[in-house]
């Protein structure tokens, strides 16, 4: 399998050759273009309940699509948000996306669900991270530019801004200091990580968007 990806850091697009007997799963409804010998299912990845889970704490689709090659060609994939794509390289080890940032992956990356804790969950983010392990090729995207940090010991960031993170790194979800400072300084809650690891930023919230246009639309 080779891919490419063209368009970031504001209009991302994947596309993925693949050779004969070789399979993408996207995000449903992810496909923009692709070979007209291509064959595609729809999927259940890790069984019903986990798909349901997915589906209904995570933010994803129930289904995956499968993109299977009968002779070699290539599948095109877009967000349904503008921004930027990225790839991980999992070799074994566990990715966390956080909700809506799931794109494709290969056949041996499994996806499940993992709780965020119950402050997650009244974040208004969404309480539940997309959590990715096994082995293959990952792919996530993000609304805006995706700004790729190395944290080595603390790192505050808005709830709505993670994208993605590794394992060795720990958080918790708190409020900008006092009572005060979370209610009255617009940012609400934060990340704040500890340890050693990556994290992937997004420049840009939905959240922000929406309040935005709220004014135009009445």
């Amino acid at each position: 399998m080779k891919y490419e990806i063209a368009g970031n850091p504001d209009q991302g697009d994947l596309t993925v050759g693949l050779e004969a007997g070789e399979t993408i799963l996207t995000e449903s409804g992810a496909m923009s273009r692709m070979s007209a010998h291509m064959e595609v299912n729809a999927r259940l990845i890790g069984g019903f309940v986990k798909a349901v889970a997915r589906k209904l704490l995570g933010g994803e689709s129930l289904f995956l699509s499968e993109y299977q090659a009968a002779e070699a060609g290539f599948v095109s994939i877009s967000p349904k948000l503008p921004g930027s794509i990225a790839v991980r390289e999992l070799r074994g080890e566990t990715f966390y996306l956080t909700s809506g940032s799931f794109l494709a992956c290969t056949p041996g990356v499994e996806l499940s669900t993992r709780f965020g804790g119950l402050r997650a969950f009244f974040s208004g983010e969404g309480g539940f991270l997309i959590e990715c392990t096994g082995t293959g090729t990952l792919f996530f995207n993000s609304y805006g530019a995706i700004v790729e940090k190395d944290v080595n010991g603390a790192l505050t960031v808005d709830t709505g801004h993670v994208v993605a993170f590794e394992p060795t790194l720990d958080y918790q979800i708190r409020g900008m200091g006092g009572l005060k400072q979370t209610v009255f300084s617009g940012e609400g809650l934060v990340m704040a990580f500890e340890g050693s690891g990556k994290i992937y930023v997004q420049t840009r919230v939905v959240q922000g968007l929406v309040k935005w246009l709220r004014p135009f639309c009445r």
